[in-house]
Parts: structure tokens; C-alpha cells; sequence
């Protein structure tokens, strides 16, 4: 399935403190703190990367999913929210059909791991990341909600980011 994702992300500095903020301000716990594993894949002359599209491979708790995400037509970079037109579906093997885009031409080039911890107030998506590199927030829904919920969540837009 394709949507249009708009997300914007922060760093969170106290994990227990934001999720019980999260709790009191509207959000309701959707998924408790689950292992999240991930292989990006490109092309050997990185050529996803250069056109700023990523090809993943993610276990979330059991469940493989395959995702390709990319710029809409007419981005614009220097907006405030992320977007992306993101495509994905269900797979029932996700280490075969690694071993496919393999055989296609493409390399697993990073692999993550991260706690994820998800939350919903019925109008979007807020999600805490736990990575070996720190924790971060991400906020997806339309621009109007995100701006709420950062409100919502105290949390000042000049602390807010775009890069993954």
C-alpha cells in the first residue's frame, strides 16, 4: 500500500519521563517496547541513495514488512515536515526475500537495530526510538496534528528534525 508519510523527529532525553508525558497528554500505548531489526539495501554505486530513496528490509517484533519510500514529485527540501510517498507490504520471509533483491542487483549496506515503542491518539502516530545512538520521538500525521501534538508534548520546534 502507498500513502504519503509527513513526519518530523526529536531527541527525547529521558525515556520514562516522555512516556509517561505521551500518557498524560492524549496518546494511548498501540505497542508496547518491541526489537525492531532493519537492513537498508542499495545498489553498489549507491544509486537509492543518491536519489534520496531508501529499499528496507524490517523484522518488528516477528512480522517482516518490505519498504520502499521516496521524494513526491515537486518536494520541496527546506520545508519544516518530512515527506515521503512510502510503499509497503507484509512478507512472510523476509530473509528470502533479502536474498531476492540480492539476486536483483542490491546489497544489504546498513543494518540497524532499535527498540520501538508505539503510541496513537487516533489522529496520528507518535513512536519512541531507542538506538545505541540515542533515543528520538518521531511524529507522523498531517502538519497541523504534528504541530499540536509537539504543543501537546512541550516540546519547541527549533529542537525538531528531518534527517534519519
Amino acid at each position: 500500500m502507498q500513502h504519503a508519510e509527513i513526519e518530523l523527529k526529536f531527541c527525547v532525553p529521558d525515556v520514562p519521563r516522555f512516556q509517561q508525558r505521551a500518557l498524560a497528554s492524549g496518546f494511548c500505548l498501540e505497542t508496547p517496547r518491541t526489537l525492531e531489526r532493519n537492513a537498508l539495501f542499495d545498489t553498489p554505486d549507491r544509486r537509492l541513495l543518491k536519489e534520496r530513496q531508501v529499499l528496507r528490509m524490517r523484522d518488528y517484533g516477528g512480522v517482516w514488512v518490505v519498504t520502499h519510500k521516496r521524494p513526491p514529485a515537486g518536494n520541496d527540501d527546506g520545508a519544516f515536515y518530512k515527506e515521503r510517498l512510502e510503499t509497503e507490504t507484509h512478507v512472510a520471509d523476509g530473509e528470502s526475500m533479502g536474498s531476492v533483491f540480492v539476486e536483483l542487483g542490491f546489497q544489504p549496506i546498513f543494518r540497524y537495530e532499535k527498540f520501538r515503542t508505539e503510541f496513537s491518539d487516533g489522529r496520528g502516530a507518535l513512536v519512541l526510538d531507542e538506538t545505541p545512538i540515542g533515543d528520538f520521538a518521531e511524529l507522523e500525521g498531517e502538519p497541523a496534528w504534528i504541530d499540536e501534538a509537539l504543543d501537546r508534548l512541550g516540546v519547541q520546534r527549533d529542537l525538531c528534525f528531518t534527517e534519519s
